[in-house]
C-alpha cells in the first residue's frame, strides 16, 4: 500500500522540493508548482499526467486509476493507494519533477548522480 509518507519520502529526496498545503490538502511542489496532491476526500494521491495517459490508465487499470468530476478538466489522475504500483509512482514523480524544476537544478542533480 502506497502511503502519503512514501510519496513524501520519494518527492522530498529531489532538490528544491517542498511540502505545502493547497485547498486544505497536502501538496508537494518544486519551483512553486505541484508535483502531487493528496486528496483527503478519497484518501489517495493525485498524480499529474497528460490527458491521453490519464484516459489510458483509467481504461486499462480502472481498479487502480480514476478521476472525479472535479478533476476531469485537469491533466490529473487519482490512484487507489492499495493497488498503485510504487515504481509507476516513482517514474511519474521523477518525470513531473524534471519538467517543473529549474533546468539548472535538473542539470546539477544529474551531474551529482
Amino acid at each position: 500500500m502506497l502511503t502519503l509518507d512514501d510519496l513524501r519520502t520519494i518527492i522530498l529526496a529531489f532538490p528544491e522540493t517542498e511540502e505545502t498545503r493547497s485547498w486544505g490538502a497536502v501538496s508537494l511542489k518544486v519551483n512553486n508548482k505541484a508535483i502531487l496532491f493528496w486528496n483527503p476526500t478519497h484518501d489517495c494521491p493525485v498524480f499529474k499526467v497528460p490527458f491521453e495517459e490519464r484516459d489510458h490508465l483509467i481504461e486499462v487499470e480502472p481498479q487502480t486509476f480514476f478521476t472525479t468530476d472535479h478533476h476531469r478538466s485537469s491533466p490529473l489522475v487519482l490512484a487507489r493507494p492499495d493497488s498503485v504500483d510504487i515504481e509507476w509512482a516513482r517514474a511519474n514523480i521523477a518525470r513531473v519533477w524534471r519538467a517543473q524544476a529549474k533546468k539548472t537544478v535538473v542539470k546539477a542533480f544529474d551531474a551529482g548522480r
